[in-house]
């Protein structure tokens, strides 16, 4: 999995890993934060929370732009320095009146802006490492490993946000709304570890940043592809984008729709066994386990294999004994949900890596494209595990009007949502990794800024659109609202086989 990788993936990807680990952590709590310290409906939350994440994937757009002229390496550097500001200004707690909310809108600008700089072109960096001929046929698993580091940070992000908050309310005496300001204070710290890890691995990878390197790329290189072979290229990548909208409207929900779901119609508390997941040391456990049982396959020494065994009773030791140690119930809040998806991409990368190196010794790999097909149906098939199990559940409306009137209401497992969660995670595997490698490899060279930015263009139309989930979270059934996003995938599915020939021509 790891073997005969350049060493800047590792210094690109950890510096990633700090960088992604405060922006979750943040967006955790962001969607409850507006409607608790501001007293805002879900709607006009979701508008507020989509449209940041709109342009946190939009302005890697212009961030590209930029790169091409001045440099991949210029850009992340700024990029940094502008979200710690923004950050910065985030975690100070002002109230919520409207100077306050003001405040908050031009921290999310700074972030939004230095996001922009940061996140796309480090991974042009990425992709860059691989243009010579000795890592050519390593692409794929390097984007897999790259998408890995950043939900490493992701997993712990969660937990970071909840228990911040909880020890700033307990023992600093802040109320709820301000205790929030805590989590977001985390992105401050995680920015300075990022810059440090970039800064003394930086010969690893310093051949790629671009400037007056031009990243490697020499104008020969440029001058390989036609007119008609460009066009043609920036043409089967616009299509992906315009697939992929439709991706991350649904996927994104898990900040919204999903995490109002978790909120307003899932038990509050777990004991035994189903509290166990809610604890993220134990998922890491988990974490420990499955890569240790390929390290005890694939090992070729003894010592190895010893090791490897080691780690699995280790782990499986600790799980039993934290199982042992738990004691009455635990109470379960909105925002560890989102702990789930990223601990299925540590978790479950090096098999989808193992799936698919077995299928390409074979000859029998699929495409990037097909690969992102398969994503789009397997997604609308975690929002049909979410239809089926609101079925007979109120609407959000109704929901709230019986509590409020002090009426048992059904509370959902949490099960139904950790489900979810998994096959959503199967479907982000298939299609987000392998698009970013997919136009990583296809833009034509001198357009790799402006197209990786295009990628998160269309990233941005889809999150603008999450919008949607807060709209209609209210009246209607529940089960109604997933179907929606069962459709919209179902449609863009069709799409992306139907033009499939044209794609998997430009990515020979």
């Amino acid at each position: 999995m790891f073997e005969g990788q350049p060493k800047g993936l590792f210094a690109l990807a950890l510096a990633n890993t700090g960088e992604r680990f405060g922006y979750y952590t943040m967006i955790a709590v962001f969607a409850l934060f507006l409607r608790e310290n501001f007293g805002l409906d879900p709607g006009t939350a979701g508008a507020i929370y989509s449209t940041f994440l709109g342009l946190v994937y939009f302005l890697p757009f212009v961030g590209g732009i930029l790169a091409d002229k001045y440099g991949f390496g210029k850009m992340v550097t700024i990029g940094i320095l502008i979200m710690f500001l923004g950050y910065l200004f985030l975690s100070i707690p002002l109230g919520g009146d409207t100077a306050a909310f003001v405040c908050m809108l031009a921290a999310l600008l700074f972030i939004a802006f230095g996001t922009g700089l940061f996140k796309g072109n480090l991974q042009v960096m990425v992709g860059n490492l691989y243009d010579s001929p000795e890592y050519a046929s390593k692409r794929d698993s390097a984007f897999s490993i790259f998408y890995m580091a950043i939900n490493i940070g992701a997993l712990f992000a969660p937990t970071a946000a909840v228990e911040i908050k909880r020890w700033a309310e307990e023992s600093l005496g802040y109320t709820s709304h301000d205790a929030y300001h805590f989590s977001f204070a985390v992105a401050c710290a995680s920015l300075v570890i990022s810059i440090a890890i970039y800064y003394l691995f930086r010969s690893t990878f310093r051949h790629v940043e671009g400037g007056e390197r031009k990243s490697g790329v020499t104008e020969t290189e440029v001058q390989q592809l036609s007119p008609a072979e460009t066009k043609a290229r920036i043409v089967a990548l616009c299509l992906v984008f315009a697939v992929v909208i439709f991706f991350w409207m649904a996927f994104h929900q898990n900040g919204l729709a999903l995490t109002y779901f978790a909120d307003e119609f899932t038990a509050k508390s777990a004991s035994g066994l189903q509290a166990m997941p809610f604890d993220v040391f134990n998922l890491v456990f988990v974490i420990f386990i499955v890569y240790a049982l390929f390290s005890l396959f694939q090992s070729k020494t003894g010592k190895g294999k010893m090791i490897s065994a080691f780690v699995i009773i280790a782990s499986l030791g600790a799980l039993c004994y934290k199982y042992m140690s738990l004691n009455g119930d635990i109470a379960v809040s909105a925002p560890i949900f989102q702990h789930f998806n990223p601990f299925y991409v540590v978790a479950l990368t090096p098999v989808s890596m193992a799936i698919f190196s077995s299928l390409a010794n074979k000859g029998k790999e699929p495409s990037a494209p097909r690969k992102i097909g398969w994503g789009m149906l397997i997604a609308a098939c975690g929002f049909g595990v979410m239809a089926f199990g609101s079925i007979g559940l109120l609407s959000p409306a109704e929901q709230a009007e019986a509590i409020k009137a002090g009426q048992d209401v059904n509370w959902a497992s949490p099960n139904l949502l950790i489900m979810t969660y998994l096959v959503l995670t199967f479907a982000e595997l298939l299609l987000s990794p392998m698009g970013i490698s997919f136009v990583s490899k296809v833009a034509p060279p001198k357009y790799k800024g402006m197209m990786m930015g295009g990628w998160f263009v269309a990233t941005a139309i889809g999150n603008i659109l999450v919008m949607m989930g807060g709209y209609l979270w209210g009246s209607l059934p529940l089960w109604s609202v997933w179907t929606v996003f069962i459709v919209l995938c179902l449609i863009s599915a069709l799409f992306i086989f139907s033009i499939m020939g044209k794609l998997e021509k430009v990515a020979k």
